[in-house]
């Protein structure tokens, strides 16, 4: 541990840690648009800027906190610097703010708010690019980007796809999949991960647009493989209308597969069965739980004291949670008396 002052306050940090982590710790408040935790700082939206006992402008996403340094976050300096990077960055950027998806979402909103800027500061000048829609989980308005390189450190440093770069310099960087090519002819791997990052509506997740804010997130975990991954269900008028992560302590982080983050709609989807079906007279009808039962019950009892219990086979579901499927096995293992069980993801 060392310590520092920040706003003449004497904190104590974790000796390592930027300045923007130590008063993070301390309480203070020191906004962003750029950093994010599941990746490495390296201060390029500017808006995280401080003042050092030097009176240096500094950014304190990636400056080290040093022993006995000190800076001021709200000087007005720090303050009118801060405005200024804010202008630049929506100078460039369009304010649909009423009909983007990101709508109350956007961090740039939010400190656009916070700080008064209109963003009709400075001489507007968009650099219209068109709508890339050539995949089914999420759109990219390349018109919204202001160039974090969010979604390029997050596809390389945490999930290692690396299927983003950062082509051009200036006020015409972005982001591209490969040679600037399509999406879907990428490395990428719909993981989402990118798109849960992205501060503005660059990066859109496409099964939740015109769905409308969360009421309520439930916590739960990813029903498909044996990870374990810790979802945040984002809930609306009692539908899944997201999936969301970065639980502290889950064994996924912020990450979660394509399954995981796009792969929830069958909870809802319209040919998902929700009471059991029994064939009466060539059709599949309604039947209450207990007379589904009973004729399963019936019908391996037939098929047991008939060919053996060999006979039968059962496959468990990744759908299913770890107890259900022990308890299949151990039912197929200690009251059939077959070994013959499986597993299949899909199911």
């Amino acid at each position: 541990m060392m310590e520092m002052v920040i706003d003449g306050r004497q904190v104590e940090v974790m000796e390592g840690s930027s300045i923007l982590r130590a008063a993070e710790a301390a309480g203070i408040y020191i906004p962003t648009l750029c950093e994010h935790p599941a990746v490495r700082a390296i201060g390029s939206c500017r808006v995280c800027l401080v003042e050092d006992e030097a009176g240096r402008l500094v950014t304190a996403c990636d400056t080290p906190a040093r022993e006995g340094m000190a800076v001021r976050t709200v000087s007005e300096r720090v303050l009118d610097a801060r405005k200024a990077v804010l202008e630049l960055i929506l100078s460039a950027h369009p304010m649909h703010c009423e009909v983007c998806e990101k709508n109350n979402l956007c961090r740039l909103k939010k400190l656009a708010v916070e700080m008064g800027v209109t963003g009709r500061e400075l001489p507007f000048a968009q650099d219209y690019r068109p709508i890339v829609d050539a995949n089914p989980f999420y759109h990219r308005d390349l018109s919204k980007c202001i160039s974090c390189g969010l979604c390029v450190r997050a596809c390389l440093e945490t999930q290692g796809a690396g299927a983003f770069e950062m082509h051009a310099t200036g006020a015409r960087a972005r982001p591209a999949a490969g040679k600037d090519g399509p999406v879907d002819g990428s490395s990428c791997e719909f993981c989402g991960l990118c798109v849960s990052m992205c501060p503005v509506g660059a990066l859109m997740e496409k099964p939740p647009l015109r769905l409308g804010r969360e009421e309520r997130t439930v916590r739960t975990t990813c029903p498909y493989c044996g990870v374990g991954c810790t979802l945040e269900l984002r809930i609306r008028e009692g539908r899944i209308i997201g999936v969301g992560a970065g639980i502290p302590g889950s064994p996924n982080g912020f990450s979660l597969c394509v399954k995981g983050r796009f792969g929830l709609d069958f909870v809802h989807h319209p040919d998902r069965l929700t009471k059991p079906l029994l064939r009466k007279n060539g059709e599949l009808v309604e039947v209450s739980w207990e007379e589904a039962l009973g004729a399963v019950a019936s019908r391996l009892g037939a098929v047991i004291e008939e060919s053996g219990p060999d006979a039968v086979a059962f496959l468990s579901s990744a759908k299913a949670t770890n107890e259900e499927n022990y308890l299949l096995q151990k039912f197929a293992r200690a009251v059939v008396g077959t070994n013959n069980i499986d597993h299949c993801a899909r199911l």
